[in-house]
């Protein structure tokens, strides 16, 4: 995994990925009491940055392939769904089976066959490797990938040369974080073509595996897979191909709660007009709420997703009353 997959991934989805913008609000400079900037990837295909890996992956299979598995509680399974069907491709995706409704929805609805599974007594592993040598299919993980890694990375190549057009040269990464694909892609980018930039992994409380990794310099495991509504980032544990990228560029991890990331998710909406979903709003809640350690005066944030249902997204926009 190198910066010049990253640049070969580039070249792979020029024309095909969005370019995604660079967003301010002196409305969130006030609550942050620093100057705070949003890569909007909610706005990329299907709704999250995982389109951008997934095309990178199945656009570098070989010839003859009969088709593409993958196992994501609903983001990756999206962005897999859609690049698979660009390509005509068949696709399976494995998903918890208290995923939210819409990206089950969603997924089908792009094309892919769903299989259900549930996450606290069955592996999703498991499941997508039975499946993939029944029928052929070509396993693309949803962090644990090279080319997917590189995909991903493409969204540090744009946050390098937007950060630039900004003039900004003092400024923390802070990227959403669940098995690490996002976040080891962007501190490849950045250590080429923003050095400067050190980049913080962002994990909900109670699902701290990558900090807890960083801290003792092993893989370590969540002791359980639910019970934050951020399901886009909770996974198991951070990838082997992964961990080692954020052991060796990555700063200081910072947690949130789910309260804050609702409350993220109600300034996005209010101040940027954005929606997202919790986990693609934990970075921007790390921004806002949990800055006091950072050095730099200015903060980079990822929003990684916007795939949220009705309930979930009134129920952060309850957090602002009284506040209007």
């Amino acid at each position: 995994m190198n910066i010049d997959m990253i640049r070969d991934a580039a070249t792979r989805l020029e024309g095909h990925a969005r370019r995604t913008p660079l967003l301010s609000s002196p409305f969130l400079d006030d609550i942050a009491g620093k100057r705070i900037f949003v890569k909007a990837e909610n706005l990329q295909h299907t709704g999250s940055f995982k389109f951008r890996g997934a095309w990178s992956a199945i656009t570098a299979l070989p010839e003859g392939t009969d088709g593409v598995i993958a196992f994501s509680s609903g983001n990756h399974a999206q962005g897999v769904a859609y690049a698979a069907a660009l390509k005509g491709l068949p696709s399976v995706i494995v998903m918890p089976s208290d995923a939210p409704q819409l990206k089950i929805d969603n997924t089908r609805a792009l094309g892919a066959e769903v299989v259900l599974y549930n996450r606290e007594t069955e592996s999703r592993e498991a499941i997508g490797s039975e499946i993939a040598a029944q029928r052929n299919l070509h396993l693309i993980a949803p962090f644990d990938n090279a080319f997917v890694v590189a995909g991903q990375g493409t969204i540090g190549l744009e946050i390098a040369a937007q950060a630039a057009q900004h003039g900004i040269k003092d400024a923390a990464m802070f990227t959403c974080c669940g098995g690490g694909g996002l976040t080891s892609g962007i501190a490849l980018a950045l250590q080429a073509d923003a050095p400067h930039i050190p980049v913080h992994p962002i994990e909900p409380v109670g699902f701290d595996d990558v900090a807890r990794s960083l801290a003792s310099g092993k893989i370590e495991r969540n002791a359980k897979t639910t019970g934050s509504i951020c399901d886009a980032i909770i996974s198991p544990h951070p990838g082997d191909m992964t961990f080692p990228i954020m052991q060796r560029l990555c700063a200081t991890p910072v947690l949130v709660s789910d309260e804050e990331c609702l409350r993220a998710m109600a300034q996005a909406f209010l101040r940027l007009k954005l929606v997202l979903e919790p986990g693609g709003a934990s970075a921007l809640a790390a921004a806002l709420f949990h800055n006091d350690d950072i050095a730099q005066d200015t903060i980079i944030c990822t929003a990684s997703g916007g795939n949220v249902d009705a309930p979930m997204f009134a129920r952060a926009l309850d957090t602002l009353k009284g506040l209007e």
